[in-house]
């Protein structure tokens, strides 16, 4: 879990269908398990699902009747309304676009076979690209859209993918790359967006989409002038995270010949409903891409590098995992040229609240020991301790040792979030002058659970007169 470098380990257990496609997509249902795959074909997909993790296959129709060519997208959850037969406990869909408009089909099986595609929108209401399809907890779908009347929008269905309603982001403006919605436990939307200045903002809805809140720019502290790819994922009904790739020079970032922003991750944290988000570089030390980047998809030629397959997910302890494409490997990470290649990459979430609460943690570190004289052959020795987790840590004392010798134990402690508070014992040196190796340990019994445990003590060398 904590190992660095990672030691994941890889197989390849692909459909038998799958195919060197024009978009690959893959979706797990988290509530029910099953992944579905769909390697877009221009006017469908081959797509098959699995619900053991590819060790079986079972192929599917694709996706609806009509569908679009392009940028496909599935999702799924609960049905907005009970079918009187249902098949399979989600209902999943299949949205991509064309030029004039975009489709959605559902499927009431898994994913094997699809309904109709209904029409969500047409040209004179939206543009063509849109995000990919989430599902709300109380069956709403949102399918979000880069340019619907001057503004972004989320598009909207409440009757299981029946009827759609275009529904605008006060405040937006439109880009020219598509937006990511992610989806609190209580309903609450969380729009991630690139506004049309190239800043990365969320606006956040309580009413599926009808009014906006709180829309803020969440690239200030790093100055971040271009923003590319939002994607969002939400937890609880307070807690998002948004990541894009973004840098802090302005101007026209597609000018392959004259741009030379340096690129990284970011990922921002919101805990309150999104009132306040808090900004990380998740690569600050390996840029994702040296100058240009391009939006065009399939006509960039190598300026493209896949840089728009990205997506932010959240696993079942709450850690976000952001998937990205790396295009600047090698020597380009220290100075460049760019190297303009597409490595798979994981981010993932290490320290921090999670988007689930009942996952919050403690971390008693210990940063200090220091000895005071309170009488001859009498010291008090005082560890500095602190709280730098997600969550208040219950009763624990703390041991002072004289090398491997236990000399006794401090009062019990308790310690909420970022506190920090002072151990203490008083050693009787009984004459024992010269150079001593005390350490404190903190919760030598581990009847804390914490974040991590490898950070629970200090070692400090005291001469005792």
């Amino acid at each position: 879990d904590s190992a660095a470098p990672a030691t994941a380990t890889w197989e390849d257990r692909s459909a038998p269908n799958a195919v060197v496609s024009l978009d690959p997509i893959l979706f797990t249902d988290q509530r029910t398990g099953r992944t579905q795959v769909s390697q877009l074909t221009g006017q469908d997909s081959l797509s098959a699902v699995t619900d053991d993790d590819g060790e079986t296959w079972l192929p599917s129709q694709g996706g609806g009747i009509p569908s679009g060519v392009d940028h496909q997208s599935v999702g799924a959850g609960p049905y907005s309304q009970a079918l009187p037969v249902q098949l399979y406990p989600d209902a999943v869909y299949y949205c991509s676009q064309s030029i004039a408009t975009a489709f959605c089909a559902r499927s009431d099986d898994g994913g094997l076979t699809f309904g109709v595609g209904v029409p969500i929108y047409t040209l004179t209401e939206c543009t063509g690209i849109h995000g990919h399809v989430k599902v709300a907890p109380d069956g709403t779908v949102y399918v979000p859209n880069r340019g619907c009347g001057g503004q972004q929008a989320v598009v909207v269905s409440t009757d299981n993918g029946l009827t759609w309603t275009v529904r605008k982001v006060s405040g937006s403006t439109p880009s020219d790359g598509d937006p990511s919605v992610g989806i609190g436990a209580d309903g609450t939307v969380y729009f991630g967006y690139q506004n049309a200045d190239g800043h990365p903002r969320v606006a956040v809805s309580h009413d599926r989409g009808q009014t906006w809140t709180n829309d803020q720019d969440v690239g200030t502290a790093f100055g971040i002038q271009n923003t590319v790819f939002p994607t969002v994922v939400a937890g609880d009904a307070d807690r998002a995270a948004f990541a894009f790739l973004g840098t802090p020079t302005g101007g026209n970032y597609q000018d392959t010949a004259n741009f030379t922003g340096i690129w990284h991750l970011y990922v921002a944290h919101t805990y309150d409903g999104g009132r306040t988000w808090v900004t990380s570089d998740a690569t600050p030390n390996d840029p994702v891409q040296r100058g240009s980047i391009c939006t065009a998809g399939t006509t960039c030629g190598s300026d493209r590098n896949l840089l728009d397959f990205i997506d932010i997910t959240v696993d079942a302890q709450g850690r976000v995992l952001v998937g990205y494409a790396d295009g600047c490997i090698g020597a380009c990470v220290q100075s460049g040229p760019n190297s303009f290649s597409a490595l798979g990459t994981i981010a993932r979430e290490v320290s921090g609240k999670r988007l689930f609460a009942q996952f919050d943690q403690p971390d008693l570190t210990d940063t200090a020991v220091v000895a005071s004289y309170t009488r001859p052959h009498s010291i008090t020795l005082k560890a500095t301790v602190s709280n730098i987790g997600t969550a208040n840590a219950g009763s624990f004392v703390v041991h002072f040792r004289d090398g491997q010798t236990l000399l006794g134990e401090s009062a019990p402690l308790t310690l909420a979030a970022g506190q920090t508070a002072t151990a203490t014992y008083n050693w009787n040196t009984q004459g024992q002058r010269g150079s001593h190796t005390i350490t404190a340990i903190v919760d030598p019994f581990n009847r804390v659970a914490e974040s991590n445990e490898a950070n629970n003590q200090f070692t400090q060398t005291l001469n005792v007169r």
